[in-house]
């Protein structure tokens, strides 16, 4: 599956007006045009006709949308999920140069005389799963009580050392920049289901700490046309900036505003066959219906106090992580596909004991909350959440080592991430470190294999989505991953 020439854009790339108009030669005329569009209900509005006769799923889905929560700055596996007692027998102590074997480490720790073995300081408490119990971080009780529907891997690896590259990779299947996100891959494959919403909306939360910088390129579209980017919805009085009509500027006075901007863009369009003006002409129609969609969906005073109270008090406290948490749960309500939630702040190369504390009760409520609210609602079994950051951490401590102090280096080597509902086995862990959690014994899972397998998830074969740019087809697996079948339900 990939873009066509410009020649069949231009016959493909035909407007919701023109797809319902029943012009001779349109998709739209007669009742085959009607039976079609009751065939795709909401698909129809708002996916171009290209989109809706070929980007469908290649076999039965389990899953329908992702919520991926990305932990910037990634979090220690070795004191939230990977449980390592042994350690203690280890500690202050050099790290094993058998355990080690020469791999990279980052220019923060390359000059340190001496890596010191770090065990966590941390209590691990054993929550009921399908096997028996999970080992969970006292510092994540209400991700614990959700074990049951977590598949945890520990098995993770990336190539990515530093922080930029690693989110990359992470979000787009490269470590250089210009390739399209996962969300957007999914919006190009599957089209929307809600013509008033977009179908990939990023949302942020502030952590504490160590910030690494968030840029737009992480939810961008890359060489996708740019209808499929992420949509920012910010905290506050103004979700989208501008989105709002000026004083004075009714709403009639928008859509004879719009009419006249689609019939220049139109007729540029006829002229130039740039794919750009049809998805520019599809964003001034989604920001019209947005103007309607977007305050009601971010309006929670229709919410229950039990539903409130599952969340945390920081939901009532906009751009939290619990009230984006929420938020996710109303997109998944509303059939928005991908929701991507970033939440900054768990670079913790010093001081991690209190950075780290701060970061998981700033998340771990509302996490777990909206597992628990998907499934009460009978909405998890097709959303398929991730959590995950974009590589782990040492298990060497990082500048002075105390008993109640020490930072951790970066560590592509091994990580831990946890999946829910859409098709994953419920209430497994998957994958194995060595004793220092180090490097991987058993399982490796490479973050194309993750991609593959969220996408089969969805219906999708990752070697046949497919885009034609720069004289090649690319893909958001390029040329590796493998759908990990061992933790498909």
């Amino acid at each position: 599956m990939h873009a066509h020439d410009p020649l069949e854009e231009h016959l493909l790339n035909l407007t919701r007006r023109k797809f319902f108009a029943g012009t001779i030669g349109t998709v739209g005329a007669g009742l085959g045009g009607l039976a079609l569009t009751q065939l795709l209900g909401d698909r129809a509005f708002a996916a171009p006709v290209e989109s809706i006769l070929t980007h469908l799923p290649h076999h039965a889905p389990k899953a329908k949308r992702v919520i991926y929560m990305h932990m910037e700055g990634a979090p220690s596996q070795i004191d939230l999920f990977d449980h390592k007692p042994q350690l203690e027998a280890h500690y202050d102590q050099e790290l094993p140069a058998s355990i080690r074997m020469g791999q990279r480490i980052t220019t923060m720790t390359s000059g340190q005389a001496r890596f010191p073995v770090a065990p966590s300081m941390f209590r691990f408490d054993r929550h009921e799963n399908a096997e028996g119990g999970a080992m969970i971080s006292e510092l994540l009780p209400h991700t614990g009580s959700i074990a049951k529907e977590l598949c945890i891997i520990k098995s993770m690896h990336t190539q990515a050392i530093n922080h930029d590259p690693g989110i990359t990779f992470f979000q787009t299947g490269s470590e250089q920049p210009g390739r399209p996100s996962f969300g957007s891959w999914m919006s190009y494959g599957l089209g929307s289901v809600n013509r008033n919403l977009p179908s990939f909306v990023v949302l942020i939360s502030q952590g504490t700490g160590n910030m690494q910088a968030l840029t737009a390129r992480f939810w961008g579209s890359g060489f996708l046309p740019s209808e499929h980017q992420g949509c920012k919805l910010r905290s506050g009085r103004e979700p989208v900036l501008y989105l709002r009509d000026p004083d004075g500027v009714t709403r009639e006075d928008r859509r004879r505003m719009l009419d006249l901007a689609e019939r220049i863009n139109e007729e540029e369009y006829a002229r130039s066959l740039d794919p750009e003006i049809q998805a520019r002409i599809s964003q001034f129609e989604m920001a019209y219906r947005m103007q309607m969609s977007v305050p009601e969906l971010t309006d929670f005073s229709g919410e229950s106090q039990e539903t409130l109270d599952l969340y945390g008090p920081d939901v009532k406290t906009p751009g939290s992580f619990a009230a984006n948490c929420l938020l996710a749960r109303r997109l998944a309500e509303r059939d928005v596909r991908f929701v991507q939630l970033y939440m900054r702040g768990w670079d913790q190369h010093n001081n991690l004991p209190t950075e780290l504390r701060a970061q998981c009760k700033s998340v771990d409520q509302g996490q777990a909350a909206l597992v628990k609210d998907l499934k009460r609602r009978g909405l998890l079994d097709e959303t398929l959440v991730l959590w995950s950051g974009e590589f782990g951490r040492t298990a060497y401590s990082q500048g002075t080592l105390t008993k109640t102090n020490y930072g951790r280096d970066h560590h592509p080597r091994c990580f831990s991430l946890w999946l829910a509902g859409g098709g994953v086995k419920p209430g497994i862990t998957y994958g194995k470190t060595d004793d220092f959690s180090y490097n991987i014994v058993e399982n490796p899972v490479e973050v194309h294999d993750l991609h593959a397998t969220m996408l089969h998830l969805l219906g999708l074969d990752h070697k046949r989505l497919t885009y034609r740019a720069q004289g090649r087809d690319h893909r958001l697996t390029d040329v590796s991953g493998r759908v990990v079948r061992d933790i498909l339900a």
